[in-house]
C-alpha cells in the first residue's frame, strides 16, 4: 500500500512537471490548434465549397489523417525537448517506470483534448455524418490512447539516436498502420449506424494493441533509460 501511494505521488509530481513545461511553451500547443484549424479550413474550401458536399468515407479518412499528423507533431517532442543534463537529473529523482507512465498519461490527455477539439471544429465546418456518435467517440478515445502510447515509446527510443525523425517513422509504422486500419473500420461502422455487436472485434483488437504497447513501454523503458 505504501509503495502504491509513493508511485501515485511520483506520477502526480511528474505529470505536473509536464503541464508546467507545456504551459511555458504555449506556442507549441497554440501551433497544434492552429494546425488543426488551418487543415480543417483547407478541407472545407477544397470539398464543401467546390463540390457542395463531401462523401462520408472521405470525411472519415480525412479526419483520421488530420488526427494522426496532430499526434505525430504533438508527441514527438516528449523527449527531444529535454536535454541530457535534465534527463540525468530526473534519473536521480524518479523511477524510469514513473517517467514513461507520466509521459504516456500526459500525452493521452493532451491528444484526447486535441482530438475532441478537432472533431468539433471538423464537424462544424464539414458537417457531421456520424450516425452512432458514441461508437465514433469510442474510436477517437482508443485512437488517442494508441497513438499517444506508441509515439511516446518510439520518441523515447529515437531520442537516443541522431536521426530522430527517420527512426520514429521506421519504428512507429508497424504499430500505427494496423491500429489506423482498425480505427477507420470502427469509425466507418459508427458512421453507418451499425450495432455495437458488429464492432466488438475492432474494439478488442484496439484495446489489446494499446495494452501491449503500454506494457512493453513499462517493461523495456528502464533498460533504455539506463543507457
Amino acid at each position: 500500500m505504501r509503495l502504491f501511494y509513493k508511485t501515485m505521488q511520483e506520477l502526480k509530481a511528474l505529470i505536473e512537471k509536464e503541464i508546467r513545461l507545456e504551459w511555458r511553451q504555449r506556442y507549441a500547443l497554440n501551433g497544434m490548434i492552429l494546425y488543426i484549424v488551418s487543415t480543417v479550413f483547407v478541407c472545407y474550401t477544397s470539398f464543401a465549397l467546390k463540390v457542395k458536399g463531401i462523401e462520408p468515407i472521405t470525411w472519415n479518412t480525412l479526419f483520421w489523417i488530420i488526427l494522426l499528423f496532430t499526434a505525430v507533431n504533438s508527441i514527438t517532442k516528449s523527449f527531444t525537448q529535454e536535454r541530457a543534463g535534465r534527463q540525468l537529473y530526473y534519473y536521480t529523482l524518479a523511477s524510469p517506470q514513473g517517467i514513461i507512465l507520466s509521459k504516456i498519461i500526459y500525452n493521452i490527455v493532451l491528444l484526447l483534448a486535441l482530438s475532441l477539439i478537432g472533431f468539433l471544429i471538423y464537424a462544424a465546418f464539414l458537417g457531421n455524418p456520424v450516425q452512432n456518435l458514441a461508437m465514433y467517440l469510442t474510436a477517437v478515445i482508443l485512437g488517442a490512447v494508441g497513438f499517444s502510447s506508441t509515439l511516446t515509446m518510439v520518441a523515447g527510443i529515437a531520442s537516443k539516436a541522431e536521426n530522430t525523425s527517420t527512426l520514429m517513422a521506421v519504428l512507429s509504422f508497424p504499430v500505427i498502420l494496423p491500429m489506423l486500419l482498425m480505427l477507420i473500420r470502427l469509425s466507418k461502422n459508427a458512421m453507418d449506424g451499425l450495432n455495437w455487436s458488429t464492432s466488438y472485434d475492432e474494439i478488442l483488437t484496439l484495446l489489446a494493441i494499446d495494452a501491449i504497447v503500454i506494457t512493453i513501454s513499462y517493461l523495456l523503458f528502464p533498460f533504455l533509460w539506463r543507457s
